[in-house]
């Protein structure tokens, strides 16, 4: 729930069950994202900081080639790694962001790069929605 009238990431974010070593394999990143029920998970470097977040859809469009997955990893595929939210940023702005950049979800993180959760289009809608006094559900 919405702290105050003008919500933030951190009043969106959801916080991350899972992530993902840039390291890992292709079939290994698929699994964990199967396993855990989730569309997104963020991707940490070797310094545990956020390397950006990988979808199930773009892990499993690599997986339709037997063989590749198992050699590829994370990091040597295409995901998205450049945009990035932080908690006091604005929903609105988040948003903004998102639409901006055709994405459906950012990673959250902090002023070190450390992930702290994942905000999406949908729960950003439902957020506002709630501080705009709407009767949004929240997911």
């Amino acid at each position: 729930m919405p702290s105050s009238t003008h919500p933030t990431a951190a009043d969106a974010m959801l916080a991350p069950e899972i992530q993902v070593s840039d390291h890992s394999s292709i079939d290994r990143a698929l699994d964990v994202l199967r396993g855990s029920h989730t569309e997104f998970v963020p991707v940490r470097d070797d310094t545990g900081r956020c390397a950006g977040i990988v979808t199930r859809d773009q892990l499993a469009a690599h997986g339709a080639k037997p063989g590749y997955t198992e050699n590829t990893r994370v990091r040597d595929m295409a995901h998205d790694h450049s945009a990035f939210a932080r908690p006091g940023m604005p929903a609105a702005d988040v948003t903004a962001d998102l639409r901006e950049r055709s994405l459906t979800a950012l990673p959250v993180v902090d002023d070190d790069g450390f992930a702290l959760g994942i905000v999406t289009a949908t729960r950003l809608q439902t957020v506002l929605a709630a501080s705009a006094g709407g009767t949004a559900e929240q997911p």
